[in-house]
């Protein structure tokens, strides 16, 4: 028969282990808590680095967006007017040509009121130029220039010994640019027959856009 001394004996050997096992309970259940943390520190930084990374994309691309857009609208604002210029060179063509119908001598002979008349088309061919280029569109001639397919408009060969072949011998009609762009190519005559032509060519002095201009007629 067991007495109550022997069962207090037995209750109280058994509470180090138990002790123990409480223990050993916590450490595992905050170790647990521990990971658990770690793992939510690690998806949260994660998640701040992938919205970082999505919020400096989205930035350059609207940086991107606004100089595209800041370009286009400086281009519309140069060559808006393309069209129109390209209307109104006919105008200007036409102009030359009446002159260029007259020659020294007919102007000589011509009475006052046909002088006073040439002078007036002359006059509003110089100011049809001058609005022109206010609006950055300017006139080039490239006689003696070495032929140049982005500015220039082959219309046939002249025979010219005196002339580095490969250069314009003779302008048919006159180019324009509108800023660094070709708004009509100068149409010419190129020279065969002499010696070929070099870089060193001198370039037209009218003309300082026409080096850095490698856009075709639009």
């Amino acid at each position: 028969m067991t007495n109550g001394n022997d069962t207090m004996t037995d209750w109280t050997a058994r509470r180090p282990d138990d002790a123990a096992a409480e223990s050993e309970t916590a450490e595992t259940s905050a170790s647990t808590e521990e990971a658990k943390i770690a793992a939510l520190v690690e998806a949260l930084s994660r998640e701040s680095a992938e919205n970082k990374d999505k919020l400096l994309r989205t930035l350059a691309e609207m940086e991107n967006l606004r100089r595209r857009t800041d370009r286009e609208v400086a281009d519309a604002r140069v060559y808006g007017i393309s069209n129109f210029a390209r209307d109104i060179l006919a105008v200007a063509d036409n102009m030359d040509r009446a002159l260029a119908a007259l020659d020294a001598e007919l102007r000589e002979k011509a009475d006052a009121g046909l002088k006073a008349l040439l002078d007036g088309v002359e006059l509003t061919e110089r100011e049809l130029l001058k609005v022109l280029e206010k609006h950055g569109v300017k006139k080039f001639e490239p006689l003696g220039e070495k032929f140049d397919p982005n500015l220039h408009q082959a219309m046939f060969e002249l025979p010219d010994p005196s002339r580095p072949a490969g250069t314009v011998a003779q302008v048919v009609q006159p180019g324009y640019m509108i800023a660094e762009r070709v708004l009509r190519p100068a149409l010419v005559a190129v020279a065969k027959g002499g010696p070929k032509a070099t870089d060193e060519t001198p370039a037209n002095d009218n003309l300082d856009a026409a080096p850095n201009a490698p856009h075709r007629p639009t």
